[in-house]
C-alpha cells in the first residue's frame, strides 16, 4: 500500500447540498480516510451556492456551511474541510494559516468534476490530478478550441476520465485520459436492507444544453428517455418509477410520463440528503436508467456513480450501454440495452431471477467499486505519471 500520504479532494458538497451530489464526493473522503491517508475537503469552486429550501441560490451560505459541516463531522472529519464563499472571497472550516500549510504539503491533490475554481493557486501541491466525470462533453469542449478551458486542464500534472476506453468517436484531445471510476465505501451500502417491488432511478432530466461539434450534437438524459417511454407499459406488472426533477434547460414532461405509466416522484422530496438518498436507493428492488444521449453517441466507457451506489446496495441495475461493457462485466447483476426490446428482456431477466442478480450486484461493487482498490490504483497513477 502507498505509504501515508496528504491529498485534498475537492467537490460540491456545500454548492449542491444534495443527497446524490454529496456521496458522489464524500465518498473519495471516506475511502481514502480509510486507506489512512490524511486528508482533506476544500471546496473552493467561485459559485453562489445552491440552497435546495430556497429552491434556487441562497441568500448567503449559512445552510451550505452547515451541511457540510454536519456531514464532515459525522465521518470523524470535524477539522479537516474548508469552504469558500465568493463574497468577499469568505474562508471557512480550517483557518487562514492551516489552510496554506496544507495546501504546501499536501502531496497530491484530486480535483473531481474540475470544481476548482483556480488550479494554479494551489501549484504548491505536490501533484494536481483532475477527474473528468463528463467524458465527450470535456474532451468536445476541448475540440472545439475553447482555450481557458484548455489552459484551465493543462494546470494539472496528470488527467483521468470517467470514459474508461474513450471510443474512436470521441474527440483526441492530446490529452493521456487515464480510466477511473467512483470509489464505493461498501460499508456504507446495505443489501439486507427490505425494498419495495419497484424499479428506479434517481436523474436530471436536462443539465445543460447540447453541444455540437463537427456536425454532431450531443445531448442530455431527455433525448435517450423519450425512446423509451412506452417501457412500463411493456413491461407491466414491474413497476418503473424515476426521481426526476425538472430540468435546467428543458422541463420534465411530468403529465405525458404519467399517463405513459411512470411513477414520477420528486427527488426534493424523496431523496434530498445524505441519508434519504442511501434510504431510496435500498428500498429500490433495482434500477433502470437511461445515459445522456452524448455518452450514448459516445461510447466512452462511463459509468454512473448512482448506479454504482445500487450495485453496493445489492440492488440488480439494467442501464444502457455507454461502451462500458468493454471494462465491466455484463449480464448479471448488470444489465445493458441499447434498445426498447433490450430494456423489456433486462428487465425481465432480472424479475425471474432476482436473487441471482442481487447476489451478483453486490459482488460487482466489491470487485470493481471498492475504494481502496480505486483509490490506490489513481494515486499510484496521480504520483507515478
Amino acid at each position: 500500500m502507498t505509504s501515508r500520504l496528504r491529498i485534498i479532494v475537492t467537490g460540491l458538497i456545500a454548492q449542491y447540498p444534495l443527497g446524490g451530489v454529496t456521496w458522489d464526493y464524500v465518498q473519495y473522503v471516506l475511502g481514502l480516510a480509510q486507506l489512512g491517508h490524511d486528508v482533506y475537503y476544500i471546496e473552493d469552486t467561485g459559485q453562489w451556492p445552491y440552497n435546495p429550501g430556497e429552491g434556487g441560490l441562497g441568500k448567503g451560505c449559512d445552510f451550505n456551511i452547515e451541511y457540510l459541516a454536519g456531514i464532515m463531522s459525522r465521518y470523524g472529519l470535524a477539522d479537516q474541510w474548508a469552504y469558500r464563499f465568493p463574497w468577499q472571497s469568505q474562508w471557512f472550516g480550517l483557518s487562514g494559516t492551516k489552510r496554506q500549510e496544507v495546501i504546501q504539503s499536501a502531496d497530491l491533490l484530486i480535483n473531481i468534476s474540475g470544481t476548482l475554481e483556480r488550479p494554479e493557486e494551489y501549484r504548491q501541491v505536490r501533484r494536481l490530478a483532475y477527474i473528468d466525470s463528463d467524458p465527450v462533453f470535456t474532451q468536445v469542449k476541448l475540440a472545439r478550441g475553447q482555450l481557458d478551458f484548455r489552459k484551465w486542464i493543462d494546470l494539472h500534472d496528470v488527467q483521468f476520465s470517467f470514459g474508461e476506453c474513450l471510443s474512436s468517436a470521441v474527440p483526441a484531445t492530446g490529452h493521456q485520459w487515464r480510466p477511473t471510476r467512483q470509489p464505493i465505501v461498501l460499508s456504507e451500502w446495505h443489501p439486507e436492507v427490505p425494498h419495495r417491488e419497484v424499479f428506479t432511478t434517481v436523474m436530471n432530466w436536462t443539465s445543460y444544453k447540447p453541444v455540437v461539434y463537427g456536425r454532431q450534437s450531443y445531448g442530455q438524459k431527455d433525448i435517450e428517455f423519450m425512446r423509451f417511454q412506452e417501457l412500463p407499459n411493456l413491461v407491466a406488472p414491474t413497476v418503473l418509477e424515476i426521481a426526476v426533477n425538472t430540468g435546467k434547460t428543458r422541463r420534465t414532461p411530468r403529465q405525458l410520463l404519467a399517463h405513459k405509466g411512470w411513477q414520477v416522484v420528486d427527488p426534493a422530496k424523496v431523496c434530498p440528503d445524505l441519508d434519504t438518498y442511501r434510504q431510496y436507493i435500498e428500498s429500490s428492488r433495482a434500477e433502470w436508467s437511461v445515459a445522456k444521449n452524448g455518452y450514448v453517441l459516445g461510447q466512452p466507457g462511463w459509468f454512473s456513480c448512482r448506479s454504482a451506489c445500487y450495485l453496493a446496495a445489492g440492488r440488480p441495475v439494467a442501464v444502457q450501454d455507454t461502451g462500458f461493457s468493454n471494462v465491466l462485466p455484463v449480464g448479471e447483476g448488470l444489465l445493458t440495452f441499447t434498445t426498447v426490446e433490450e430494456a423489456v428482456a433486462a428487465i425481465n431477466e432480472i424479475e425471474a431471477n432476482y436473487p441471482r442478480h442481487a447476489k451478483t450486484a453486490r459482488a460487482l461493487a466489491m470487485e470493481y467499486f471498492d475504494a481502496p482498490r480505486v483509490l490506490t490504483r489513481l494515486i499510484d497513477e496521480a504520483l507515478q505519471a
